[in-house]
């Protein structure tokens, strides 16, 4: 699976999307579990380095139904926080 990033603000976005149900030692995911995500958002330096990088658990009740839907969740999280319109959460250390 390729990487996703895009950026918001000056930051980059990464959603993080996983099955909801962990795979065991033996076996395969159960996509039909649904899935949860995070999202990381990194500040890079002028030279192009990695400065600063946070991962947030995306608040949610139940698992998403697809992936596509828990990564909209993941950016649209990401926007939010970065605007600081979540209560509770904070991009001053980013």
């Amino acid at each position: 699976m390729s990487e996703y990033v895009r950026t918001y603000r000056g930051l980059e976005i990464y959603p993080l999307v996983y099955s909801h149900i962990p795979r065991e030692a033996v076996g395969s995911f159960d996509y039909d579990a649904g899935f949860d995500a995070a999202v990381r958002i990194c500040r890079r330096g002028t030279d192009g380095t990695l400065t600063a990088s946070r991962v947030f658990r995306i608040p949610h009740r139940a698992p998403f139904g697809d992936a596509g839907e828990a990564r909209r969740a993941s950016n649209d999280y990401a926007e939010r926080l970065i605007d600081g319109e979540v209560d509770g959460q904070s991009m001053r250390d980013l």
